[in-house]
């Protein structure tokens, strides 16, 4: 049948089974967004207040269901102002595919009114980008990008589109999506080293990452942690992964990382890396981490293997399916010793905190409580991701979505309502400082248009309190433009912007605020005021080896 290039992008939507996409119209892209109308029925639109907003909502929909977030945009300022949310999914392996179009096909390359090379400013923030310029070539465009966005190693995929070719029209064939293509490109000797090295080792740590959670191995990798009796600690991105309630877990490793995890990954034989990509933020000082262990490194990617971190043994393909390999090979083992030690790092090294007044590690532990520990938490970025990260137990995977790699404020807002939209029977929790809620409030005016019953939990210390520690720690307190001390009243922009608002100051008021919260089932904001000084411990300075991790007991011991 003939339909229009326009039409033809929401036939391929419905194709890939897509339900849902977020975003903001245009002149570039009308020809789409009056196609979408037509079928409003079957896709779901979500008009955010940003472009970013958008991208961030298809980014937290993906981490939340697994499936392939799509994000569109117009022209010029539309398709730039996706650039942090496609460079954010980028870093976190996220799939999505962000829909932009451009100027007529005559009017490339002479500076048109919102002409921008799209395509070309998010090359290195893409697994493909592509520039369609004919309409027959267009159906086959999108179901490429569908593909790579979700095979091997995840992430997103950019379609700009002329605006000519959503006018023009070819015939279109309706096709189902192709199966993925295997990514495995390990041999049976890499199993078999594989497992020999997991055998011989008398003190195995196993370190999970984001790929586990992609893969949908957190079986197989507990099954592993139980097959050869091993501890477990986890990155930022492989939270859940592991049952947070474990005896076998030991908590986050890296910067903010337990001293159970730092300790114990600096004295194992054996650090089974499971999809991690052992980032800065996680080794610390390369040359001296895990320096009595050799290494077996498990990851979809090749690329990561050897790029950080030199191993004795690597398997190069889908977690899940090796892991269900090596499983197999693999007898029951015992470390009794070292499994002794490593309760005993935890016993003596708890994560802790200050009892009296309010802070951000009680209203996690609370929230935890009142959830049941069956929450979505999305968060931005600063010393409330790490709180989150440390105090909320995540006993399943895609329960806590974070910007990982990117680091990007702002993030946390958009990926919550992209996670409700997609779990809508999903308690979904924002955890923010009051920086990065600046950067991002205008989403509740999002979540209030369509009744998303998002809940915005804002981390008031007043200052960029991660930034602040540092200065407080390593600048001799000198404070440069970290102060946010001002009139700004966030209750009062929460219900200027049609939600809900609750002010809490003391421990006491955190129980009920959550509460009434859920029970709303409306988007509400609990402002969380706590002291400007609190700080996130344990942590390892940068570029220190990760064994130096200290906490606020260490710093006392200094004076």
């Amino acid at each position: 049948m003939q339909l229009t290039g326009a039409e033809i992008v929401v036939e391929c939507l419905k194709e890939q089974g897509v339900d849902t996409v977020f975003g903001y119209p245009g002149g570039t892209i009308l020809n789409v967004y009056d196609a979408l109308y037509k079928h409003s029925d079957e896709i779901r639109h979500i008009l955010t207040s940003h472009e970013q907003g958008a991208a961030h909502a298809a980014d937290g929909y993906a981490r939340a269901s697994g499936k392939v977030g799509v994000c569109l945009a117009t022209s010029g300022p539309g398709a730039t102002n996706l650039v942090t949310g496609i460079a954010t999914a980028y870093m976190d392996s996220v799939p999505m595919v962000a829909i932009t179009c451009n100027v007529n096909l005559p009017l490339l390359g002479k500076d048109s009114f919102q002409e921008v090379d799209i395509a070309g400013v998010t090359m290195p923030i893409t697994k493909h980008g592509y520039i369609v310029k004919n309409v027959e070539e267009l159906a086959d465009t999108l179901r490429k990008a569908f593909s790579i966005a979700r095979e091997g190693r995840p992430g997103p995929v950019l379609v700009d589109i002329t605006k000519d070719v959503t006018a023009n029209t070819c015939e279109y064939e309706r096709k189902a999506p192709q199966p993925l293509k295997s990514s495995c490109k390990y041999t049976q000797e890499d199993i078999r080293r594989a497992v020999e090295l997991i055998k011989k080792s008398k003190r195995p740590f196993i370190y999970v990452g984001g790929g586990a959670v992609i893969s949908g191995a957190f079986e197989e990798v507990r099954k592993l942690a139980d097959l050869i009796d091993a501890p477990v600690c986890d990155t930022l991105m492989g939270k859940g992964a592991m049952d947070g309630h474990s005896e076998r877990y030991t908590g986050m490793i890296g910067m903010h990382g337990t001293k159970a995890s730092n300790l114990g990954v600096s004295e194992c034989d054996l650090l089974i890396a499971l999809g991690a990509r052992f980032s800065d933020r996680v080794v610390g000082n390369a040359a001296m981490f895990a320096s009595r262990a050799k290494v077996l490194h498990i990851d979809i990617d090749a690329a990561e293997i050897n790029k950080n971190i030199r191993t004795q043994a690597s398997v190069v393909g889908d977690l899940k399916e090796i892991l269900t390999l090596i499983n197999q090979e693999l007898p029951g083992m015992e470390h009794r010793e070292w499994n002794a030690h490593i309760k005993e790092l935890k016993e003596s090294y708890p994560l802790n905190y200050a009892e009296e007044g309010l802070s951000c590690p009680y209203i996690m532990e609370e929230i935890d409580r009142i959830t049941n520990g069956g929450a979505i938490i999305t968060t931005d970025v600063g010393q409330h991701q790490m709180w989150a990260a440390q105090y909320y137990k995540y006993s399943e995977p895609r329960t806590f979505l974070s910007s990982g790699g990117l680091g990007t404020m702002g993030y946390g807002l958009g990926a919550c309502i992209g996670a409700k939209t997609a779990k809508p029977d999903k308690i979904c929790i924002n955890i923010a400082g009051d920086g990065c809620f600046r950067m991002n409030m205008n989403e509740l005016a999002t979540a209030s248009r369509y009744q998303i019953p998002v809940i915005e939990v804002v981390i008031n210390n007043h200052v960029l309190g991660m930034v602040r520690q540092w200065q407080t720690l390593f600048y001799g307190q000198r404070y440069s433009q970290t102060v946010l001390e001002d009139h700004v009243d966030f209750c009062m922009v929460a219900k200027g912007l049609g939600c809900e608002a609750i002010r809490v100051t003391r421990k006491d008021e955190v129980a009920d605020a959550v509460t009434r919260a859920i029970e709303m089932k409306k988007p509400v904001l609990i402002e969380c005021v706590i002291p400007k000084d609190d700080k996130v411990f344990p942590m390892v300075p940068a570029g220190a080896p990760i064994s130096e991790v200290f906490d606020a007991t260490d710093l006392d011991k200094k004076k």
